[in-house]
């Protein structure tokens, strides 16, 4: 199947979207380049996206391209570089077979390339690196392949060495083919050349170091490389690394300068030579809904259709597009398919080919396609959609949880239905992104994965939708902990003259176990309680237990002590006791609601904190000022590393103590610092707060 599926991801301004419009530019798909800073790129199509210059909803494409004389489909995703998005990264890389990571030449390994990448690991997907700004000062090309070793472990292994680096940046020494590639004057496309006689030594040297790498991951090139040498071809080595990078044993490492249109079409050639296509996966795994058992369906357009379900969007006309993978089978106008979280049977009735904002209807789709379809009710982010004949239910993704809220209150009394409608609207987009209403202010509360999360959400609200509104200040997403482990009896006894309540139940709660929190299915945020059921000899009906644990997942999402939800939590069933009249469900969920609140006391209750690792590069004349300013907020410096006399400060520090902090760090180092930060996890609230 000559099809790919990839993403493109990089920490902000790294210059991914930069490079996804070159090369929308020189596969033919369109025939002027757009820039993210005049706002007229192809990916970020936006209102917001254009204003701000960055890319906040990531965006899907299809090109052609021909290597080796056969032509190829890429299907690519665009994503954010700004944490706060970070779902869009998280569920592209669902969907997608390879990823394309891309690199400051200078920078290097920021803190949303390791988040990318981690989010890489968790859902297996091989990659190949791209070394971006090669013509900035104080590129680095062996240094950024350095850091990506040292700090994502990736075993990056370079396929190219750059003929110059900075203004001098020429072209590359292709090490695969053993030839230079230049890009003379502003030529767009690049001319084959001898290697410069200067960098020849070089050249072989690097060539034979990656051959010996390579050798390691097959018997016949480690032959060749021994005993005869001038045997090994270029196709042997494209497919050793092919073969490397499809097991992640490697990570190919390209370069190039984008915005000069130098390197994208051997980026292009090593993305279908590389990374993987539909069908190299095999199989396609999953549970069936009602027995749970593992399914294995082969990826072949005859094997019975499966889909995920990966972005809902509203467009302009407030259309709702749902964006899918096909794993398996084929799917058309007309068909009906089985939607597995409702086990509802629904009719596909249109589908599309998207291009950013653009779309175009086809009539089928079949395994390895990313389509758009409409028409579909009640369609969300993780579902799957099935043959009738053959259910299956695909994994879900991982959705990060919100770290932050604010309260909205509409300036106009009228907005209030068209409020509820539009929040609806967007929660149906984004999963991060949750809503809760306070009874005690009346006030509405917007949570989401930041501060600039929530201002674009609020813009949106007021522009896109026309409802003015009153905005308070953020405010953290704090949690709540027991500490303790406690043993407590708690009975229910309510008899009123009609049909009473009673029952009885012995308890263990604390802390969760350590397994328990390094389990799938709490790093992805589908379980916080740690139940066990340890009843015997029948004390309390097996019909009964589910209602005790309904109990305590509701009691963890307000928890004890200022009401915020609870982090994780263990409950040991012990014991109890029955009546033969009164017992029923009801009773035994709210005798274990009763149990929460009176052992909590004695848990020891703790209030946590999200804390951010934040990273501020500066100039050293600023480093003091940075680095007291990071302790007065009560932040930890782990390290400092240097590097083109600026120097990059890793401190941890709690997530109520940065709001607002690009004003004073643009004070503090006369605007020529700048910082990023991502989620570190959650610790005990430190005492006081600062403020700025």
């Amino acid at each position: 199947m000559k099809i790919r599926n990839v993403g493109i991801a990089a920490h902000s301004d790294a210059g991914k979207t930069t490079l996804t419009e070159r090369i929308l530019y020189f596969s033919g798909k369109i025939h002027k380049i757009g820039e993210t800073h005049s706002g007229d790129s192809q990916m970020d199509s936006n209102k917001q996206e254009k204003a701000r210059g960055i890319t906040i909803s990531s965006a899907a494409t299809q090109i052609e391209w021909t290597w080796q004389n056969e032509a190829n489909i890429i299907n690519i995703i665009d994503t954010p570089g700004h944490v706060d998005f970070t779902i869009e990264v998280e569920r592209a890389l669902r969907v997608l077979d390879g990823l394309v990571m891309v690199f400051d030449s200078v920078s290097g390994v920021e803190p949303q390339s390791e988040t990318v990448w981690q989010q890489a690991n968790r859902y297996s997907v091989p990659r190949i690196a791209f070394v971006n700004k090669m013509d900035k000062s104080g590129a680095n090309f062996e240094q950024v392949v350095s850091q990506m070793n040292e700090q994502l472990q990736a075993n990056a292994i370079a396929l190219q060495l750059p003929i110059g680096e900075g203004d001098d940046f020429d072209g590359v020494i292709d090490l695969v083919c053993l030839q230079a590639l230049v890009w003379e004057g502003k030529a767009e496309q690049p001319t084959i050349q001898a290697i410069p006689e200067r960098l020849q030594t070089l050249a072989q040297a690097a060539r034979n170091e990656l051959i010996e790498t390579l050798a390691e991951y097959d018997d016949e090139l480690i032959n060749a490389y021994f005993e005869a040498p001038e045997t090994i071809t270029t196709a042997m080595l494209e497919k050793v690394i092919r073969e490397a990078t499809l097991a992640r044993a490697i990570v190919p490492v390209m370069m190039g300068a984008a915005y000069r249109n130098k390197g994208v079409q051997p980026l292009l050639d090593a993305i279908v030579a590389y990374l993987p296509n539909p069908i190299d996966a095999k199989t396609i795994s999953g549970t069936h809904p009602e027995t749970e058992e593992r399914i294995e369906i082969p990826i072949d357009i005859n094997a019975p259709f499966s889909a995920l379900v990966f972005k809902v969007v509203l467009d302009e006309r407030n259309r709702r597009f749902v964006f899918m993978r096909v794993y398996t089978g084929q799917l058309k106008v007309g068909d009906v398919v089985l939607n597995m979280r409702l086990d509802e049977q629904q009719r596909i009735s249109h589908l599309y080919q998207v291009h950013a904002n653009k779309r175009e209807r086809i009539k089928y789709v079949q395994a390895g396609d990313i389509v758009a379809i409409t028409g579909v009710k009640n369609l969300r982010t993780g579902d799957t959609l099935s043959a009738i004949n053959q259910p299956i239910v695909l994994g879900d993704l991982h959705i990060p949880k919100p770290v932050i809220g604010v309260a909205i209150e509409v300036k106009r009394t009228k907005d209030l239905d068209k409020l509820g409608i539009a929040l609806h609207q967007l929660t149906e987009e984004d999963p991060t992104f949750k809503v809760e209403f306070n009874h005690e202010t009346g006030q509405t509360i917007m949570r989401g994965m930041g501060e600039l999360h929530l201002e674009v959400l609020t813009q949106r609200l007021q522009d896109d939708f026309d409802i003015p509104l009153n905005i308070g200040q953020p405010e953290v997403a704090y949690r709540e902990v027991f500490t303790r482990t406690i043993r407590h009896r708690e009975r229910l006894k309510k008899f009123t003259g009609g049909p009473g309540l009673f029952a009885e139940i012995e308890v263990e709660i604390g802390p969760a176990d350590e397994d328990f929190l390094a389990s799938a299915a709490y790093l992805k945020g589908e379980k916080r309680l740690q139940f066990v059921d340890e009843i015997t000899g029948g004390v309390i009906p097996k019909e009964y237990i589910p209602s005790i644990e309904k109990g305590f997942v509701a009691m963890m999402n307000t928890g004890i002590l200022k009401g915020y939800p609870m982090q994780h939590l263990k409950v040991r069933l012990l014991d109890g006791k029955t009546h033969s009249n009164e017992s029923k469900p009801l009773a035994f969920e709210l005798v274990a609601k009763e149990a929460f609140k009176n052992a909590a006391v004695l848990a020891a209750p703790q209030i946590l904190e999200p804390v951010m690792s934040v990273q501020v590069t500066t100039p050293e004349d600023y480093l003091g000022s940075i680095i007291g300013d990071i302790h007065r907020r009560q932040g930890m410096v782990n390290n400092q590393t240097t590097a083109h006399n600026r120097i990059t400060v890793h401190a941890e520090v709690p997530l109520a103590n940065m709001f607002g902090y690009i004003a004073p760090l643009r004070g503090m180092s006369a605007g020529r610092a700048v910082f990023s930060m991502v989620l570190k996890g959650y610790e005990r609230v430190k005492t006081g707060v600062f403020v700025s």
